[in-house]
């Protein structure tokens, strides 16, 4: 699933230990444009907060799961991403090369050159 909106606010990066060692995680607010704008809390995990470099005001589109779980009789969801495109980047992640084949352009007498 994807949504795509506007970062209007980064939360304080959170660390911890676990059984499989040292855990970080940072959330965001991504302010989804419609007639009755929504917020959405995403998490981003690891090296993802590094790699992604959220700033406030940031057009991004997140590829997210969600997912919730009990615990204590209580069932608590996440949303966490697992890819984020900022808008204008220069080539979105996970893409090879997009770039179009240079254009030709032929002059008037040149183009009379087809056999058809």
């Amino acid at each position: 699933m994807e949504l795509t909106g506007t970062v209007i606010a980064l939360l304080p990066e959170v660390s911890g230990q676990g059984k499989n060692g040292t855990w970080r995680k940072q959330e965001f607010i991504l302010e989804i444009p419609s007639q009755y704008p929504k917020k959405v809390c995403i998490s981003l995990w690891g090296d993802k907060i590094d790699q992604a470099g959220l700033r406030v005001n940031d057009s991004v589109t997140a590829s997210i799961d969600i997912e919730s779980r009990e615990y204590n009789s209580r069932w608590y969801t996440e949303v966490k991403a697992w890819k984020l495109d900022k808008a204008g980047s220069s080539q979105p992640s996970g893409s090879g090369n997009t770039a179009l084949p240079p254009v030709t352009s032929f002059s008037e007498d040149e183009s009379d050159d087809l056999p058809f």
